[in-house]
């Protein structure tokens, strides 16, 4: 507030603060500070917690159809690993470039039995067995597979075992390409569900 005085009064005028302009140079900075926060964010949740997936072909039908869009949660398998039931995205042994979609049956050090009616059996490192009840499959297919898995492998299976392209036909899958499980089903919104197709053996 500035004082003005004569001889017989003073006067307040205010004063109005000079505003700060913001230059060229100020907004690409301030654009890229954001950009930068935005990827310390995103890219931990990317990698480390959960990233997108579209299902691609008909392994999974009935349960997952293609072109249903997946949130894929990652963070459980680096505290904990795969159980059976599980439907888990990992990568192609044959081809770690290509991801696929498939339901977890055998568990390291097991022994995976397929027979001529499509029933799967599996053997215990005690050498007990448990045939499995699977209500999601709907189209079966028999076989003549035996594979005892190693101690750090998983037997994976699609849920069209008449249409599927698992481990029946190139073997195991090796913890380390494992990418995680089927967390949320986001489209299409009519059947948007957490955990989709998860069902725990008894």
């Amino acid at each position: 507030m500035m004082k003005l005085m004569n001889n017989d009064t003073s006067v307040q005028v205010p004063v109005t603060p000079t505003e700060k302009k913001h230059s060229f140079k100020d907004d690409i900075l301030e654009t890229i500070r954001f950009i930068i926060i935005a990827l310390i964010i995103v890219i931990p949740i990317r990698v480390y917690i959960a990233q997108p997936f579209i299902v691609s072909g008909a392994s999974m039908n009935p349960t997952f159809e293609t072109k249903q869009y997946l949130i894929v949660d990652e963070i459980s398998y680096h505290v904990g690993d795969p159980v059976r039931g599980d439907v888990v995205i990992f990568k192609y042994p044959k081809n770690p470039k290509q991801y696929f979609i498939k339901r977890t049956i055998g568990l390291p050090g097991e022994t995976v039995i397929v027979d001529e009616n499509g029933l799967v059996t599996i053997k215990n490192i005690d050498g007990t067995t448990f045939i499995l009840d699977e209500p999601y499959v709907k189209y079966s297919k028999g076989d003549n597979v035996e594979l005892t898995l190693g101690p750090d492998e998983y037997f994976m299976m699609g849920d069209n075992r008449a249409g599927s392209f698992d481990s029946r036909s190139w073997g195991p899958v090796s913890r380390d390409l494992i990418i995680g499980r089927a967390f949320l089903r986001l489209f299409p919104f009519s059947e948007t569900s957490v955990f989709p197709g998860e069902f725990k053996q008894k």
